[in-house]
């Protein structure tokens, strides 16, 4: 099966690699491990793993990075056929190419791309593309169990994923004055919701819940790590019990668990 129009990574750009490690290490439990970057110049890039897997990576976020006024961010990588064509797609379908095309050695070709409201994510052709290969499981304590879109009302915006990706709607949740929560699937089933984003929302973006084993003890460790719980613990539709918060260092996320 194809890898197309999933979610094979996810990146956090923050300016403290050292304080992220710790939280994020002791919140969802992954293990880092750093390596060089391809294009040199002393930056270290740091995977995360979850059960002996890499699921995640780590950045400085760099002075050059901070004068384009990026703020510190987790940002969602969505694999594609060909970069270069789906660049040129994500302005057909009225995106934007914030960072065009270019090569990762070994690893792959990737842009950073905006859906026409503005929310930012990466496309990337894995190089040598994976071969056949089973869904992730994202049941699994460290992976990503929930990808959620603030951004244009899913009504219209959602033209925009279903043209990139293919993906298609799922039950669609009324939540009075601040719309509907348009659930989404793609070739593994249903991966996530988007939602028109809500006033008090600085700006549209993905949010991703990884999964933790405790809740409760997610939401004490957030605190205890120096981060921000903004919401929760709270029991969603689905039986489960999400937190949102933003960690030391200003990166917005999510975890999601059984209760207990």
């Amino acid at each position: 099966m194809s890898d197309r129009g999933r979610f094979i990574w996810y990146e956090l750009i923050t300016p403290d690699m050292a304080g992220a490690k710790r939280l994020y290490g002791d919140l969802v439990g992954w293990t880092a491990q750093d390596m060089p970057m391809p294009d040199g110049g002393g930056e270290s890039y740091s995977v995360l793993s979850a059960g002996g897997d890499g699921v995640a990576g780590m950045m400085n976020l760099g002075e050059a990075m901070k004068a384009e006024g990026m703020p510190p961010n987790w940002t969602g990588y969505v694999c594609v056929d060909d970069c270069d064509a789906a660049a040129e797609k994500v302005k057909t379908l009225g995106g934007s190419v914030r960072r065009p095309p270019q090569d990762i050695p070994g690893i792959g070709r990737f842009a950073i791309v905006a859906d026409p409201a503005g929310a930012v994510f990466a496309i990337m052709k894995p190089s040598p593309p994976p071969g056949a290969r089973p869904p992730p499981d994202i049941n699994a304590v460290g992976r990503t169990g929930w990808h959620e879109l603030y951004g244009a009302d899913p009504e219209t915006g959602f033209d925009f994923y279903a043209g990139m990706f293919g993906w298609t709607k799922a039950d669609a949740m009324p939540m009075g004055e601040m719309g509907i929560y348009q659930l989404f699937n793609n070739q593994d089933g249903q991966v996530g919701g988007m939602m028109r984003k809500p006033d008090n929302v600085p700006g549209p973006h993905w949010l991703f819940y990884f999964r933790v084993a405790d809740i409760d003890a997610a939401a004490a460790k957030v605190k205890a790590g120096g981060g921000q719980v903004l919401m929760g613990p709270m029991a969603v539709p689905n039986g489960e019990w999400i937190v949102q918060g933003v960690d030391p260092q200003g990166a917005t996320f999510a975890v999601v668990a059984r209760k207990g």
